[in-house]
């Protein structure tokens, strides 16, 4: 297992990780495969979209935070659990297979790591069988 160490600068944020999971990849020399990739935050996520226009970024956060405002209504006491709530619709863990040595992709796609509670230091495990 490798990790990813990520460095947010945002209370609400998605960064594309897709390099980073590549390079973990290549590393393995595994040609065709599985990539697990999990993150073990419980107010951060995963998710697959698009990554050649970075407006789907700011669109995807817009209507997360409309849908799942920061200042709602809530019972957790700590301040954020929008931000629990957001990771829960991200979920916490992706699965892509590896073919020729590369992650495989739809066209446009990416990883993205998604923060609901930064700005923070983060990780996200990787495995590649």
């Amino acid at each position: 297992m490798e990790r990813i160490n990520i460095k947010t600068t945002k209370r609400t944020e998605l960064v594309d990780i897709t390099d980073e999971i590549q390079k973990i990849v290549s590393k393995t020399k595994v040609n065709d495969g599985t990539c697990f990739v999990f993150c073990p935050h419980t107010t951060a996520g995963l998710t697959i979209n698009e990554n050649a226009d970075p407006s789907v970024r700011s669109d995807i956060i817009n209507a997360l935070n409309k849908l799942v405002p920061e200042g709602g209504r809530y019972s957790h006491s700590e301040g954020n659990a929008d931000s629990h709530i957001k990771s829960s619709l991200f979920g916490s863990s992706l699965t892509v297979f590896v073919q020729n040595g590369n992650l495989a992709f739809g066209t446009w796609q990416g990883i993205y790591f998604c923060e609901s509670d930064g700005p923070r230091s983060r990780e996200v495990w990787v495995k590649v069988i």
